[in-house]
């Protein structure tokens, strides 16, 4: 937590926070235009694991390019491209709750990206330099972008399951009264939540800006944290002085979809883990990314 604790690196009306990109460069394109309609100050963040299908080595490049020339933080995924650990595998943290098979066909997956960003090292240094959080005002109000939760790269501790909880809830309160911030901004669990807690202090997770985030949808999200609402955000709460939002990332769906079979054809272990949630979405729906408080 050690970057929470510092002075803040940028102060914008309108903050952007994306992860979950996952390597698609379409979604990266729909993104990129959204944002440009947004006016006044602002800034986008991308906050880790924008690399995982790109094994294809021009996706990586221009995937790591386009991403580089904003601001960005790094996610479990490039952080084990970087600075890979012993026996690590994708660093994903899972939590008990996710199968054997998935958590050994991601490991898999990350051993060809390891390969394809190992053919361009010259990125491994850019990866390895990127901060794991950074603090960023919004307008007064102090905002925290992480890649898991407060306290770990790979936590879980802002995820639906977790935030749908008494315990976890607990632990987002005592995160916030640590940081002094008013809004914490995450990723990497892959499913989208909104949660306000006391004090209007907020847990906003993007699920993931490269694929489906509800069932029947094939559009990536955004957080988007602002003074002013979006024009057509999906859902949002209020944070003190701050708009919260879900911003749909609207891109050419069947276009991925070829893009990510010329990389990952049936049988591969991307295909078995991620291929239905990309043409048809998760088991989940936007009430769920909403958790009501435990009583």
């Amino acid at each position: 937590m050690q970057a929470l604790g510092r002075a803040p690196s940028l102060t914008v009306d309108s903050l952007w926070v994306a992860g979950g990109l996952y390597g698609n460069p379409l979604a990266l394109a729909a993104l990129l235009d959204a944002y440009d309609g947004d006016a006044g100050p602002k800034a986008l963040v991308f906050n880790g694991d924008f690399h995982w299908f790109d094994v294809d080595t021009e996706d990586f490049a221009q995937i790591n390019r386009a991403v580089l020339s904003f601001r960005a933080t790094r996610g479990n995924v490039e952080t084990e491209l970087a600075t890979p650990t012993a026996d690590a595998g994708c660093g994903c943290g899972y939590p008990d709750w996710v199968s054997n098979e998935t958590v050994e066909q991601s490991n898999r997956i990350m051993e060809r990206l390891r390969a394809t960003a190992q053919s361009l090292s010259h990125v491994l240094p850019e990866l390895a330099a990127l901060p794991m959080q950074m603090l960023v005002n919004v307008g007064d109000e102090r905002v925290a972008i992480v890649h898991g939760d407060d306290s770990s790269l790979a936590g879980w501790g802002f995820s639906q399951e977790a935030l749908s909880t008494t315990q976890g809830l607990a632990a987002a309160s005592e995160a916030f009264e640590r940081t002094g911030v008013q809004v914490f901004a995450s990723s990497h669990t892959c499913l989208p939540v909104l949660k306000r807690l006391s004090k209007g202090r907020t847990v906003v997770n993007n699920g993931a800006a490269g694929m489906p985030n509800f069932s029947g949808q094939r559009y990536g999200l955004a957080t988007r944290i602002a003074r002013s609402p979006w024009r057509d955000a999906l859902y949002g709460a209020r944070s003190g002085n701050l708009f919260i939002e879900a911003v749909a990332v609207s891109y050419d769906a069947a276009s991925w979809e070829r893009r990510f079979l010329a990389q990952w054809p049936p049988g591969s272990d991307a295909y078995r883990s991620y291929y239905t949630r990309i043409v048809s979405g998760p088991n989940y729906a936007i009430g769920q990314a909403l958790p009501p408080t435990p009583c």
